[in-house]
Formats: C-alpha cells, structure tokens, sequence
C-alpha cells in the first residue's frame, strides 16, 4: 500500500534538521515488521517519529493510513488524555523515536513551530477520524431516546464513531445475536472492537475513554466556571493563567453552541476561518495546560450563597464550592413548533451541523430554518455535501440578522436556495424525513419539497433554570448584571458574574463572548481582593 497523501496538513514530514531536534526529546528504536507501537484503547503509550520504515493505521484491523519516513504518529488523544482511536502497526522495519507525553509538551511548549505544526494536524486527525467513521461502534434504534443522546453525546464532544441502525442496517441484528445482546437492552457501544457496553451512562463512556471527570473537591475553588462555551472557556484560560484555582462544569460538552459550528469566519487572528471543534480543542487544551479543572458532563441544578462562599448543586447528588461564580451557560435552541417534529428528532431533524450531521447529508436535499449566522454557516458547510439545500427564512431580509460575508457566500452558492417568507409548517416521512411543507407568510403558497434531513437555527433560550431565582432576570430569562451597587458583569449577588450568550443585553457573537469570559476574570479578581 502507497503512503498516504497529505491531507490538508494532517500527516507534515519533518527533515533532517527537524528530525534530529526531536530525537532530543526521546528515544532511537528500531522496528521490526508486525510491531505494534500502540492499540486502539491503549492507555499509556508515545509520540512516535519515523526515522525509517512505514506504519500502517489500522481501524478494526483494516488499514486506512499508511505513513513512511519523517512523519509522526498520534493524534489529538496524546494531548488530552485519551487512548488511541485506531492501532499502529509495523509494515516495513525502521527505526523510530519515542517521545513520552511529558516530554512531547515540554518541546511543543520550547519550539513554538513544533507545537502549532503537531497541534493543527492532530486537530485535522481528529476530523478525518470522524468523517471516516473509526474509533466506537454505536448501535441502536434511531426511535430510542436515549440512543439520541448517546449520538448527540459522542457528536457534541467530538468523539469518532459509527452510528449502526437496527431499523436500517440488515447486520445489525445479527451483530446483536452474536454478541449476545437483546435488542431490549440497546443503545450497544462497542469499544476497541471488542469491549460492549449495555445502554452505558454518559460518566461510564468518559471514564472508559480516559477522560473521567474530577471528583469534586471539599475546599472552595478560587473561581466556579458554569458553562464550557467561548465565554467559559476564556475564564478558565485566564483565571488559570492568573493563578486562579478554576473549576469548570458543563452538562454535555465543551464548546457550547460554538463548538457545533462547522466554520467561523469572523473571528480575529483567523482570516481562512477556525471550525468551532477546533476553536473548542484550543481552547480546552490551553486551559489545561494553565492548570484548570474540568468536570464534564456535570449539570449544574442550584445555586445557594453562605459562609462567604457559593455552591453549586450538581445532578446525581454533588457539589461544588466556589469563592467566585461566572455564569457562562449560554442559550439552547429553540425547538421548531411543529406537529410530529420529534418522530424524527435525529432521524432528519438536527440542531448543529458538524461533519457528523454531514455524513447523513451526503447527495441528498437537505432544508435549513433560521436568518441568523448560524443557519448560514450551517448553509455554506452542507453545500459541500448535499446535492441542494434550501434555506427557509421567515423574515424579509437576510440581511436583518445575519453577517454580510456569509450573505455573500450564500449569493454566490449555486446549490443554496433562499426563501424569504417562508415557514416550515409539516413534516412527512416514514421512519425517516422525507418531505417538508411549507407556506409564505406574505403570498399564502404553500409547497412541498423533498428533503433528507433538516437543520432548525431559530433563535435560542437562555440555560438558567438552574438558577432558579437566585438570581436577577430580565423579561426574557437572560441575567441582569450591573446593578447599582455591582461590578459591570456582576449579577444582583457579588461575586457572581455573567458572561457570553447568558447575559443580558449581551452581543451574541463568538468574540465578545470570549472578551466577556476574560473580562469576568479581571472582575472576579477585583471582588475577591475587597
């Protein structure tokens, strides 16, 4: 098998000099054919760079990559604590060098060039491992609702995987009998190809991926992040920075709305645009290596004030402590107000458009609701994939609530068609969406359109029933900050702080959300040394 070419970036070679700047940092081996440097699931294992030979990826036992001499093995796992998604295997014997983790930061972090080179491919890595489908086997019922969340799950923290359906797949159930598995007892995930989870808890999969969620800590932690969008993220970047002792908490994933972003185009210092998986990878990245803590999944559900301190109640009985609060919980969107729109709640109808919704895209109609940025980057990504997409807008003009450079790629995108106007009122499919029905709001014409999937970007509703009257509201649900008496993100209750799409009167933009987490930081700091 040839050498795999170089994606985009993912697989760079490094020369001579380069080579031996690194051998610095590890160790010379030689290979022989059939070495295994590291499985799939393998918890402690190194960054390897080929001196001479080739390796093979192997997925499932089945090659996918093959890389040869100046190249290096791994992927975004090595830097986030995560085993390995496919298994690396000696095809032609060689030598190579081995760099422990440990070590691998400490260059990264000497050689400037060699961290952004490693980091911007293994983030490419982690992209073509999700469009290739490597890494978990999920199996189940696309009707199941918590087979949905395990999807959404795994989508929302960027996990490869393969989605198997019993209702479509004709060796799904056969896969069942032969491991053993009543279809009762579905969603199945099967790890490292041999490992079978039954219906597993989203703490369960973390765990056995290697990224347990800390245990709470009894002493109070200088600041508590609640929330691991764009403006959480930013708190815990500079609160750890700073020498804050920083928690952060989210639900299901980091990233927020952000991260299920397929391209953003208008954020600073990125002129060919920054995916907000990636964008999100950054950024998680950079907070741990300032020394913050993440805990996630963990649902906030009560906050509560005393001695001088908060807490933050956690679904499933924890807690933590906090000096400091920042608010950070973003927004959800809004849910289509439809008949049957459930029926086909991941069977058609989704509400991010990442590579995974992608896959189900390919060739096919797709339809998109929503005027705001994220129904337009939404547009321009499945362009790439679908064979038509139709972008639904009820107002009269894009241009009412959305940015002009993506008015202007979607002008120029032949395969995106707009209607202004326009409302979706019924969806109709067997098992699967099929068709749309919509009516203009000016003309009274209503038309069906054929579609495989749609994607619903309507506005969103801010993440605060936690709260639960704790703190000051505005008419709309969003938290009040800046009172008389109150620093200007500081909520009704000092020391606590609001930021990013939660806030209001907020700028629901990526940038000002991470300006606001920074700022709350600065704040934090100011509250705590009165």
């Amino acid at each position: 098998m040839e050498e795999t070419p170089d994606l985009y970036g993912a697989y760079p070679r490094l020369d001579r000099e380069q080579i031996g700047l690194v051998a610095a940092y590890g160790e010379r081996r030689p290979t022989r054919r059939g070495d295994v440097l590291f499985s799939e699931g393998d918890c402690d294992y190194d960054f390897f760079l080929l001196v001479s030979g080739t390796v093979a990826m192997l997925d499932k036992g089945e090659i996918i990559r093959m890389h040869g001499p100046g190249r290096f093995l791994g992927e975004l796992g090595l830097l986030t604590g995560q085993p390995p998604f496919l298994t690396a295997r000696v095809e032609e014997p060689g030598e190579v060098i081995a760099v422990p983790p440990r070590r691998l930061r400490e260059l990264a972090g000497r050689e400037l060039w060699f961290g952004d080179l490693v980091l911007r491919a293994f983030l490419i890595r982690r992209s073509l491992l999700i469009e290739h489908g490597a890494g978990l086997r999920i199996i189940g019922s696309r009707f199941s609702p918590r087979c949905l969340r395990l999807r959404d799950f795994a989508a929302r923290n960027r996990l490869p995987h393969r989605w198997i359906d019993v209702e479509d797949d004709e060796d799904a159930e056969s896969l069942l009998m032969e491991l053993g598995v009543p279809a009762s007892e579905t969603p199945v995930v099967i790890l490292n190809g041999e490992r079978v989870l039954r219906n597993p808890g989203d703490d369960e999969l973390l765990r056995l991926l290697g990224l347990p969620p800390p245990a709470p800590a009894p002493s109070a932690h200088d600041m508590l992040v609640i929330g691991a969008g764009p403006a959480g993220l930013a708190a815990a970047v500079y609160g750890s920075s700073e020498g804050l002792d920083t928690m952060v908490v989210d639900a299901i994933a980091t990233g927020g709305q952000a991260g299920t972003s397929s391209k953003i185009e208008n954020y600073l210092g990125f002129p060919a645009g920054i995916s907000g998986a990636e964008l999100t990878e950054r950024a998680v990245i950079q907070a741990r290596e300032f020394g913050a803590k993440l805990h996630v999944p963990g649902a906030a559900t009560g906050l509560r004030a005393g001695n001088g301190r908060y807490t933050v109640d956690l679904d499933g009985g924890g807690e933590l402590s906090g000096r400091t609060v920042v608010i950070a919980t973003g927004a959800h969107y809004r849910r289509l107000d439809v008949p049957h729109l459930d029926d086909y709640d991941g069977a058609g109808v989704y509400f991010a458009a990442t590579q995974v919704e992608a896959l189900h895209c390919r060739d096919v109609p797709v339809a998109i609701v929503g005027g705001g940025n994220s129904a337009g980057q939404a547009a321009v990504f499945l362009a790439r994939h679908a064979t038509r997409v139709l972008l639904f807008v009820r107002g009269a003009d894009l241009g009412e609530n959305m940015s002009r450079y993506l008015i202007d790629r979607i002008e120029h995108c032949p395969e995106i068609d707009v209607f202004l106007h326009t409302e979706i009122r019924e969806l109709h499919g067997h098992d699967l969406l099929e068709e749309v029905v919509t009516k203009n709001n000016r003309t009274g014409e209503v038309r069906r359109f054929k579609v495989r999937a749609l994607f619903v970007f309507i506005g969103a509703d801010p993440c605060v029933a936690w709260l639960s009257g704790t703190v000051d509201l505005d008419d709309k649900g969003y938290v009040r900050t800046g009172g008389p008496q109150a620093l200007p993100l500081e909520t009704n209750l000092p020391g606590v702080l609001a930021a990013g799409d939660v806030r209001s009167g907020s700028v629901k933009r990526v940038a000002s959300a991470v300006g606001e987490g920074a700022m709350a930081v600065r704040l934090a700091f100011e509250r705590l040394n009165k």
